[in-house]
């Protein structure tokens, strides 16, 4: 994977930044797929943001919990469409405030942020023309947090996307999914494309065409995309918006691959793909899920993830009063500071040469009396550039760290939070390499061995 040179990266930054706003014009049609995903393979750490009307009951219906995750309330508690509607005159996140969202996106380390404008309940979180039951005109709050959320993207250089539920709509009798008002979706084929062209289309055009450039459009379920009607968003997709990416979730191929919701891979993929995560449980709020992943958790998903070619989209399911909970920010934030001193070995880096999860049976792992240097695969993780070998040490070894089979001679050992490189002690012979280590580990969860190579 060939990195950006530097100049080029910030010109494309300071173009970003100058039309990413409301009104502004999209991005031209790229030369190339490897262009279209260039920004994508870069980022690596994105911002998922699950927000809507299921925020309000958070978890609960008429004083019962329901089982299941936050913004399936709706589905799992079998509720009417006329008293889920309901919801939308108690909706008024007043505490939302979009500069603190994407402020906390790049504070986190995160390049770009993709936000549910419609999900499976229908509502859409942005001023539609296409449907009245949106978050302008069917709620209190009167206001498109998409035109502000785009703004302040702006302002921070960061790219945003739209979350699109295409074939679920439970509020709508053609759409999939709401079998307890509407009857069975097998009895629906006949009449669903008057749904897709009557909203989901008319709205993704909206999304295309009201917020600047978009960075991508992130599909969701596919159920009865069948024929042309995945081929049609592509259509409106690539007219609209020729940059914009589309994700693995339309029901026919798109740019990039969505592994299933938390799922990541054992091995490296050589295609573009990305992990869909939470911090939680649950992705849309709710007020009983406390149980959050620890940063070191999360950094080590993060590097885990792009040791395998991947990129990490994280979630925050905001409050009905617009807050993103205290402990998503939180932990957040620490990622983000171990980002501030390592992130060269994240952002555009590409993935390991040693074999799925370095497991027991990899050479690369075994020293010269034939043992595994390292017994567990979560002891380390190794990501790349040309001439670098990032070593991301989970187990701070004692004394040296070695490897059997280098892919390339090392020229230099340094650990990457010293900021004067200085170099480590390193012997070698054959591809065997082994470098000795500072006393004392320079990070608590992730610390970066950096081998310099022979290119």
């Amino acid at each position: 994977m060939k990195r950006t040179p530097p100049i080029l990266c910030l010109a494309m930054l300071c173009g970003w930044a100058a039309v990413a706003q409301p009104g502004a014009k999209p991005l031209p049609a790229p030369k190339s797929q490897d262009e279209r995903m260039q920004w994508f393979r870069q980022a690596k750490f994105g911002l998922f943001i699950h927000w809507g009307l299921y925020a309000v009951p958070a978890g609960e219906w008429k004083g019962q919990p329901i089982a299941g995750i936050g913004e399936w309330i709706m589905n799992r508690a079998k509720i009417p469409v006329k008293e889920y509607e309901q919801l939308a005159i108690q909706f008024n996140p007043t505490k939302f405030n979009a500069e603190e969202w994407v402020q906390l996106a790049e504070d986190a380390g995160m390049k770009y942020i993709v936000i549910t404008s419609k999900h499976h309940d229908g509502f859409a979180m942005f001023g539609s023309q296409v449907s009245k039951y949106n978050i302008v005109d069917a709620t209190p709050f009167k206001r498109d947090p998409l035109k502000e959320l785009s703004a302040a993207c702006a302002r921070h250089k960061i790219r945003l996307g739209f979350y699109y539920s295409q074939s679920q709509d439970w509020h709508e009798p053609a759409g999939m999914g709401n079998t307890w008002d509407f009857g069975p979706d097998a009895a629906k084929d006949s009449i669903y494309d008057s749904y897709l062209r009557g909203k989901a289309e008319p709205q993704v055009k909206e999304l295309l065409t009201n917020y600047g450039p978009v960075a991508l459009i992130w599909f969701d379920t596919a159920r009865m995309m069948t024929g042309d009607r995945g081929p049609r968003f592509i259509d409106i997709m690539r007219t609209l918006q020729p940059a914009a990416l589309i994700d693995g979730r339309l029901g026919i191929k798109g740019d990039y691959t969505s592994t299933g919701d938390n799922q990541i891979p054992n091995q490296v993929l050589k295609e573009d793909w990305e992990v869909p995560a939470t911090l939680n449980r649950t992705w849309g709020f709710k007020k009983d899920d406390h149980d959050w992943k620890a940063p070191g958790d999360l950094i080590f998903k993060l590097v885990d993830i792009v040791s395998k070619n991947g990129n990490y989209l994280l979630n925050v399911g905001p409050t009905a009063e617009g807050v993103i909970p205290q402990p998503s920010q939180d932990n957040l934030r620490a990622v983000g500071k171990w980002l501030k001193v390592n992130g060269e070995s994240i952002y555009g880096a590409g993935p390991t040469p040693f074999g799925p999860e370095l497991g027991a049976e990899d050479p690369a792992r075994k020293d010269k009396n034939g043992r595994n240097a390292f017994q567990p695969a979560t002891d380390w993780r190794c990501t790349t550039k040309p001439g670098k070998l990032y070593i991301h040490l989970f187990k701070y070894p004692e004394g040296s760290f070695e490897l059997a089979n280098a892919p390339a001679r090392v020229k230099k050992a340094y650990m990457l939070a010293d900021a004067k490189h200085s170099s480590l002690k390193l012997t070698q012979a054959g591809g065997r390499v082994a470098v000795k280590m500072p006393p004392k580990a320079p990070d608590a969860v992730d610390s970066v061995l950096v081998m310099e190579t022979a290119k």
